[in-house]
């Protein structure tokens, strides 16, 4: 089984709630899985092979605060993820066309230039029809769980 950190960019708590529904359910699945809302570099989460990023959008597109540092880092520092692999939740409304799901489109993309590899396709939540986020995660992490 693998070792899964769930890394959450939140800003209003809604990509909290989504991290707090999905924990035991990959933990029922035979997991190990810690949760974090304040990396601030690939340092921070050793020791775990599978990431899981939950990242609300808010602004214009932006990063939450919170996941703002790492992002920055990884970034800056370019490491070398290759030994990790990845699952991204990104929360959005599609009100907001042009920066819809932005967030976690960024760090999906950040990610994939550090090397990590992504698992699954990207969960796209639109909060202007699915007003809890949590529960079209419940049915996506079904899927992904298995490819982990």
């Amino acid at each position: 089984m693998a070792s899964i950190l769930i890394l959450v960019g939140t800003e209003s708590g809604n990509a909290q709630m989504v991290a707090d529904a999905l924990k035991p359910v990959l933990q029922g699945a035979g997991h190990a899985v810690g949760v974090s809302d304040a990396a601030a570099s690939a340092a921070d989460f050793l020791g775990n092979d599978v990431l899981l990023v939950i990242c609300a959008t808010h602004g214009s597109g932006d990063i939450p605060t919170n996941i703002l540092p790492l992002a920055e880092t990884l970034e800056r520092e370019r490491p070398d993820l290759s030994g990790h692999r990845y699952g991204i939740i990104a929360l959005g409304d599609m009100t907001y066309q042009d920066t819809f799901c932005g967030g976690g489109k960024k760090l999906d993309e950040i990610f994939t230039r550090c090397g990590a590899a992504r698992i699954g396709e990207r969960l796209e939540v639109d909060a202007s029809t699915q007003p809890l986020p949590d529960e079209e995660a419940l049915a996506w992490i079904e899927g992904w769980k298995a490819l982990v």
